[in-house]
């Protein structure tokens, strides 16, 4: 018995050490992204301005040099995940996903069997690449988590858009059919844990009285994630 928890508090412990790898090799794309728009960005303005001053050349310069210095040290600190494990599935070369790709993930699910709708309401607005790609990958877990152990049952998801901060809600009713057995059971929640937690937020999950099961999450977002007009829309599918 001592054996069998010491080899799952193991297989913990590797789960969230292969989630913050998966985790790093994300924010790698989008910061280095991000980096390389400032240096090219530095280099083109001079050339959008009519003589330019030669301390506003100099000034941007120093942007593009600082942006080029930074990409450089970030590729050689995170960019060696990838170089690790080249054909890791999770190391994509693709642009991240955000939750305007939402509706097409919940095709997928609704076209495995589960009956799903969605419900956004607030200032639906786009996010800052690591607030949208936590959020995406929060609701893509919790419904693979439904499909792995609540076949049948009805899922709802929900997303709040507030002032300051992301609410989360995916919620499934009790399964109509068999469980499978899963040996992995729970690692998916260290995941989102570890996912919310990076952002300075909050992830609960539990039993409903149903029967089914309830994960929700509260993701804070920055300054640059601030509604920028006034009136709020709620969608429901």
């Amino acid at each position: 018995m001592e054996q069998e928890t010491l080899t799952a508090e193991e297989r913990a412990r590797r789960t969230v050490l292969e989630e913050r790898s998966r985790i790093a090799r994300e924010l790698h794309d989008v910061v280095a992204h991000h980096m390389s728009v400032i240096s090219i960005q530095a280099q083109v303005a001079p050339h959008l301005v009519e003589n330019p001053s030669e301390e506003l050349r100099e000034n941007l310069a120093g942007i593009r040099e600082n942006a080029l210095e930074a990409l450089t040290e970030l590729r050689r600190v995170l960019g060696v995940l990838r170089s690790e494990h080249p054909d890791d599935p999770a190391a994509p070369q693709h642009p991240q996903p955000t939750l305007s790709e939402l509706d097409a993930l919940v095709a997928n699910v609704r076209g495995a069997g589960l009956e799903v709708t969605t419900a956004v309401s607030g200032i639906r607005r786009t996010l800052s690449p690591g607030a949208e790609l936590t959020a995406y990958r929060i609701v893509q877990e919790a419904l693979s988590n439904c499909l792995r152990h609540a076949p049948g049952s009805r899922v709802e998801v929900g997303i709040a858009y507030g002032p300051r901060d992301l609410h989360l809600c995916i919620a499934n009713s009790a399964p109509t059919r068999p469980v499978p057995g899963s040996p992995g059971a729970g690692h998916g929640l260290l995941g989102m844990r570890e996912r919310a937690g990076m952002l300075g937020g909050e992830l609960a999950a539990g039993p409903r009285p149903d029967g089914g099961y309830e994960v929700s999450a509260v993701l804070p977002l920055g300054p640059q994630d601030l509604p920028a007009g006034p009136a709020p829309e709620t969608k429901k599918v």
